[in-house]
């Protein structure tokens, strides 16, 4: 995209980045504050911002994702430091920040190695989106352990000890994971054609 956006399709195109705000959040949180943050209100809010920046909203695809992740981290670290100043945890923004990109750039490089034809801004916005929505069709234990391993690169052995697994059996839910995940993303771009 390089013009600006009317303002209602503006609002359509930001809603594109939904679900892959959500996945980025959801990897961030630990378990212990899962279940404290509304992840929809955060990204909600993101959305909302980069609505309310539309004059100063970037044009370029790349630049939007990366506004978006900082806005994100922005608004992250603000809702974990509301908890915190209950007495709870305390966050560091940047590293925040630096984590988001860093599970960002992971989730463009499975998709690289799924996706062989170069794409347009837009496809690539919408194979995150699928992306996204086709992990949260994933059973919960493949689902955490695709998303720990592939998109937060947490070794095997290290899933296995959060998930109360060995190294095999995660390596198993990841390997079932990413074939129902496959068959999904496929059955999705069929459907798009």
């Amino acid at each position: 995209m390089n013009t600006r956006l009317a303002v209602g399709d503006l609002g359509h195109h930001l809603n594109g980045f939904r679900e892959y705000l959500r996945l980025l959040a959801r990897l961030q949180l630990r378990a212990k504050l899962a279940g404290k943050i509304d992840l929809s209100g955060v990204v909600q809010q993101t959305l909302l911002e980069a609505y309310q920046a539309r004059d100063a909203f970037p044009t370029d695809f790349a630049q939007q994702a990366a506004w978006l992740r900082r806005a994100l981290a922005n608004n992250l670290t603000d809702t974990i430091r509301k908890l915190g100043s209950r007495g709870k945890q305390r966050v560091q923004e940047e590293s925040l920040e630096r984590a988001l990109e860093a599970s960002s750039a992971r989730l463009e490089a499975w998709l690289a190695r799924e996706e062989s034809t170069p794409g347009r801004a837009a496809v690539h916005r919408e194979q995150l989106s699928r992306l996204a929505e086709a992990l949260l069709q994933l059973p919960d234990d493949q689902r955490e352990a695709v998303e720990l391993h592939h998109l937060k690169g947490t070794p095997l052995a290290e899933v296995g000890r959060r998930l109360g697994r060995s190294r095999e059996a995660v390596a198993g839910l990841v390997f079932r994971g990413l074939k129902t995940l496959r068959a999904l993303l496929n059955e999705k771009r069929e459907q798009s054609k």
